[in-house]
This record gives structure tokens, C-alpha cells and sequence, in this order.
């Protein structure tokens, strides 16, 4: 298991808080999940500078150094807890590719067995690109494969192609490793995903926690369904709370969350945005570039 956090705002901000401070920061959270950590930000330049750490974030001065210097509109950070791959740098999250980065809260279940049909499923031009051992960064490819086949992967991508192409990424993973027909947590694959190009950022909730904001200055109530289209200053996603009390709303399970490169709020159901997967149509081939 893994934790999670994604942030998105009109105007440059810090994240330190959530980071560092807060009564459940990732720091506090790393205690438990200490085999490393990552956090993407996103500046001028449209592919994001990543910082990752083997330790456990609580003992690295790294990683509160680098949340304390980080004021941008778009934030991904990640601590692990490893179940599958080693504790090593290539191994940890986020895992990125030109402007996009991702990182994975769960496990595919009996993922070894697994594998080889799994890296099937990408993209021969985007396979070449894994550099570690973990079921997380399979996951990424097999989504950037997912999207590729709906335009170039450096051109405009809209927040219902990436909500489509993750929900299709979990489709044909729980086809693969879920035991047919079972709702048992143990016998289904946990995908909580969360990925962004640094504009619109998406998230989904399978087998783990999910929580989401729009700021202490917000309306959670804007983000409870079945409401959509909402215009936000803030959007934040994380596999906890952060700080309790009325600020986080819990996504539902299969659920499909995420802001668009304004800042409008959409929410989704996984089997409906997967229904390509499920009712394969005739796709159309695009450049990876």
C-alpha cells in the first residue's frame, strides 16, 4: 500500500502544509509508509521537475526541503510502501514520461503471475521506457497506451479522453487479475490512480480510499455527486484526509474524479467510460508523439 496527494490551483500556491504540517501530511502518513517517496511540480516548462527519495519521508530532510520550496499550480506527491518491486529509486513514484506523471495507491493482485500479459497490453514504443520492476509503472504505460490511441500524447488531451483512457487501464487489469465475479477486497486488484499533464488531472478509486477537496475556502458540498461542471479554485485529491472535520468528501468505489485544465470539476463511473473495453469499436492509430 501507498498514499497519495495531487494538487491543482488557479494561481501558483504552496503546498507545504499538506505536506509537511498538516495533522495528517504525508509526512505523518510516511511512518507507516516509508519505503520512499516522489513529488512532481509543474512550473514554466510543460514536463514537470521531479524529486524522489529511497527513505522513509519523515526521516529524509529532502523531502520536507523540497515541499518547502514548492509554490506551483500543479503538485503530485507520493510514499510508499512496497509490495511489489525493490526499495530503490527507479521503483519509486511518480513515475513520468514528457509532460505527464502518475502514481498508483494499490496492488495488482498475484502480479507476477500476470506480468508478461499485462506488458502485452503497451504499447511496444512505450514499453521500452520501463525502467523498474513494479506493477505502478506497468500501470502508467498501459494508460499512456490507452490515450495514444486517442491522439498524440504531446497534443491536446481532453480531461474525458484521460478519465476514458484510466478506466480502461483498470478494466483490462481487474479482467486480467480479479477473481471472476468476487467483491472480496483480497480477490480484486486495488487501483487507485492519479495522473496529470500538468493542466487537467484525474483520479480513480478501486480497492482503496479516496478523498478530495476544494481548499479550506471551498464548498465540499460542490463535490458530492451527483454534481459535475462545477468551477473550482482549488481541487485536491488524497488517499486520506488530511486534516479531518468537513473538508474532504470520500470518492465512491469505481469512481472517476478529476479537473480539467480550467478547473471545472467532472466525476464518472468507471464501467460507463470503459464501455470501448467492454464493447471494443474499431480505434483509430495515432502517433506516440
Amino acid at each position: 500500500m501507498c498514499r497519495l496527494f495531487g494538487f491543482r490551483s488557479a494561481v501558483p500556491a504552496a503546498v507545504h502544509t499538506a505536506l509537511v504540517t498538516e495533522r495528517n501530511s504525508l509526512l505523518i502518513q510516511s511512518r507507516e509508509h516509508k519505503d520512499g517517496w516522489g513529488i512532481a511540480t509543474y512550473g514554466q516548462e510543460c514536463s514537470p521537475l521531479v524529486a524522489h527519495g529511497v527513505g522513509p519521508a519523515h526521516s529524509d530532510p529532502d523531502f520536507e526541503r523540497v515541499s518547502s520550496q514548492v509554490s506551483a499550480r500543479t503538485v503530485v506527491a507520493h510514499i510508499r510502501q512496497a509490495s511489489v518491486g525493490a526499495v530503490e529509486l527507479r521503483n519509486s513514484h511518480p513515475f513520468y514520461f514528457g509532460r505527464w506523471s502518475f502514481v498508483h495507491n494499490g496492488t495488482l493482485r498475484e502480479f507476477a503471475k500476470h506480468k508478461a500479459t499485462v506488458e502485452a497490453l503497451i504499447h511496444p514504443e512505450l514499453r521500452v521506457n520501463i525502467k523498474g520492476t513494479t506493477d505502478s509503472e506497468r500501470c502508467f504505460y498501459l494508460f499512456l497506451s490507452r490515450l495514444s490511441a486517442r491522439g498524440p500524447l504531446d497534443g491536446t488531451v481532453s480531461v474525458e479522453a484521460m478519465a476514458q483512457a484510466l478506466a480502461e487501464t483498470m478494466t483490462l487489469v481487474s479482467t486480467l487479475t480479479d477473481v471472476p465475479g468476487s467483491r472480496e477486497p483480497k480477490e480484486r486488484s486495488a487501483m487507485n490512480f492519479l495522473v496529470t499533464d500538468g493542466e487537467a488531472m484525474v483520479a480513480t478509486r478501486r480497492n482503496r480510499t479516496l478523498f478530495i477537496s476544494s481548499g479550506l475556502g471551498g464548498c465540499p458540498e460542490s463535490l458530492r455527486a451527483p454534481n459535475t461542471g462545477v468551477p473550482l479554485q482549488q481541487f485536491l485529491v488524497a488517499s486520506e484526509s488530511l486534516c479531518g472535520g468537513p473538508h474532504w468528501v470520500q470518492v465512491d468505489e469505481e469512481d472517476v474524479v478529476g479537473v480539467d485544465s480550467r478547473l471545472v470539476f467532472h466525476r464518472w463511473k468507471v464501467q460507463t467510460l470503459a464501455d470501448g473495453v467492454l464493447n471494443p469499436r474499431p480505434q483509430a492509430q495515432h502517433s506516440l508523439a
